[in-house]
Order: structure tokens, then C-alpha cells, then sequence
């Protein structure tokens, strides 16, 4: 396994969008690799207080080696932020939807088709079902629906038909045999651009950790969470976030979050960071 140093998107920009208050309290929604939380503890007086979270158990793992007082790391989910019981009191939640390069390099997570590994892609191994079982146990119809919503890919239906009659035959255990059968079935449509098996990961791991519910129910209880003039900041990475993110403060709540500005990654960031260039950070302050 080839072993890549994890690097924060739009790190020093997405802190400053906080607005830091040295006595405030804060939510880093995503520990990641704890790149956020790290910049926003160096930015926090003795008096102020971080909350960070994520749903890994071994990137909470990677959490606990901090130790500070004002630091408190949770093994939840985005939907349980309303267990902090907090209401009106935070001054700024950042959300990072992307996975680390820790859990994309490893590939006894399965969640990309570089590295051969397990079909796994579930962000909390320790719950749920895996990408290998829910292949096995889904129709053509069901492949087709999540293929079509969340890859967005114009050959949906062509490749849940042929993953299917391929898994009816044997089971889909790894990586590289899902990414190869799904290359198969593009031939002569396969530009080499983007591997065709990008938007198709993508949409399992979306539908394995039912990511679109989780983003949607994250935002709503953060926006509870929030004091006035608090700053909501979220990084996206594909335009089904995107879109979640922009109804969401510019319709669904328009009269109580004020949308400020938007940030991409330079192009010196992309080209020390590939896996950057995609990312998108709205920021947006409660009224």
C-alpha cells in the first residue's frame, strides 16, 4: 500500500472563515486527520472550548493522542449533533465532506480503485453492511437508481445490468474486479479523463453510509447549534453536496443564514494536492 501523507483542504481559508473567537466554542464536524482542529485549538484562548467529531473509530483513535482541556473529541455521526445540546451557544461549525487520505490509501476500506483491496466502504467498519454485500443482495433496478442519483453517469443502466448478471455468477469481492468490470462495459465510451469507475465508487459509498441523509440532518441540527452571527463553513467535494449545501442556506433558509462568499483551491494548492481540486468551501453566517 503506498502510504501518502493526508494534507487539509483549504485549510488556513477555512479557518478564517470561522472568524475565530479566542473565548468562543467551536465544532470541527470532521476530524479527519485533525489538521482543522489543530489550526482552530492554536487560535482558542484557555477560555474556549472545541468540539470535534467523526464517525471513523480509528481516526477517533488519532483524536485522542491530543490532549488539551479545551478539546473534546465523539465517535457520532453529522445526525447526532443534536446530542451536544449546545442550542444558540457555538460560534462556528466547519463541515469537511471529504474522506482523509488515510482512508482512501488503505485498501482494507475499499473506498478506491487504485490500491486492490476489499470492497468494504464503510466509514464505521464496526456497523452496517459492506459494499460487497450490497452488491450481492440489490437488483438491477436498485443498481440502476443509485447509480443514476448519485454517480450521474449517462451508462447507469448499462453497468447495473452488467453487474449484476456478473455477481449472479460470482461474488464482487474486491476493488479492482468491480473497477475493471465497470471499465469493460464502457469500452469505446471510456475517454480516459476520469476512469469510468469514479462516479460508480462514489455512489456505493454514498448509499453505504447513507451520506446524503447524514449531510442533510448535519446541517439542520448546526444550524440550531449556532449563536448569531455564527459562521456555518462547508467544504464540498462532488456537485451532489454542492447542491445539498447551496438549497440549504439559499432556500431552505434564507431568512436565517446570510450567504457570504465561496473559496476554491488555488492552483498552487491543487498541484501540491491533487485530491483538492474538486473541493468547494461556502461559507455563511447566521442572522
Amino acid at each position: 500500500m503506498k502510504k501518502n501523507k493526508h494534507i487539509t483542504v483549504l485549510l488556513n481559508e477555512s479557518i478564517k472563515s470561522l472568524k475565530i473567537k479566542k473565548n468562543g466554542i467551536y465544532i470541527d464536524a470532521t476530524f479527519g486527520n485533525g489538521g482543522h482542529t489543530k489550526l482552530i485549538l492554536s487560535k482558542l484562548s484557555k477560555k474556549g472550548k472545541l468540539f470535534s467529531i467523526d464517525k471513523d473509530p480509528k481516526t477517533i483513535k488519532i483524536a485522542q493522542k491530543i490532549k488539551d482541556n479545551r478539546f473534546k473529541i465523539l465517535n457520532i455521526n453529522f445526525s447526532d449533533l443534536f446530542k451536544l445540546n449546545l442550542n444558540k451557544q457555538i460560534n462556528g461549525i466547519l463541515f469537511d465532506l471529504g474522506l482523509s487520505s488515510i482512508q482512501l490509501d488503505n485498501p482494507k476500506r475499499g473506498f478506491s480503485f487504485i490500491n486492490d483491496g476489499i470492497l468494504d466502504m464503510r466509514i464505521n467498519q464496526t456497523k452496517g453492511k459492506n459494499a460487497i454485500d450490497w452488491i450481492k443482495n440489490s437488483n438491477i433496478k436498485k443498481l440502476y437508481f443509485v447509480f443514476k442519483k448519485f454517480g450521474e453517469d449517462r451508462f447507469a443502466k448499462r453497468i447495473a445490468i452488467a453487474i449484476y448478471k456478473y455477481s449472479k455468477i460470482k461474488t464482487i469481492i474486491s476493488t479492482k474486479e468491480l473497477s475493471n468490470l465497470i471499465k469493460l462495459n464502457y469500452n469505446k465510451f471510456y475517454n480516459n479523463k476520469i476512469h469510468p469507475a469514479t462516479q460508480y465508487f462514489r455512489a456505493i459509498r454514498i448509499v453505504i453510509n447513507n451520506e446524503i441523509q447524514e449531510i442533510k440532518l448535519g446541517l439542520k441540527y448546526a444550524l440550531k447549534l449556532l449563536s448569531k452571527k455564527g459562521r456555518l463553513s462547508i467544504i464540498s467535494f462532488h456537485s451532489l453536496e454542492d447542491k445539498i449545501i447551496k438549497n440549504f442556506i439559499n432556500i431552505k433558509n434564507f431568512n436565517k443564514l446570510k450567504f457570504l462568499y465561496k473559496i476554491k483551491p488555488s492552483f498552487y494548492e491543487i498541484k501540491k494536492n491533487y485530491r483538492s481540486r474538486s473541493a468547494i468551501l461556502r461559507i455563511s453566517e447566521k442572522i
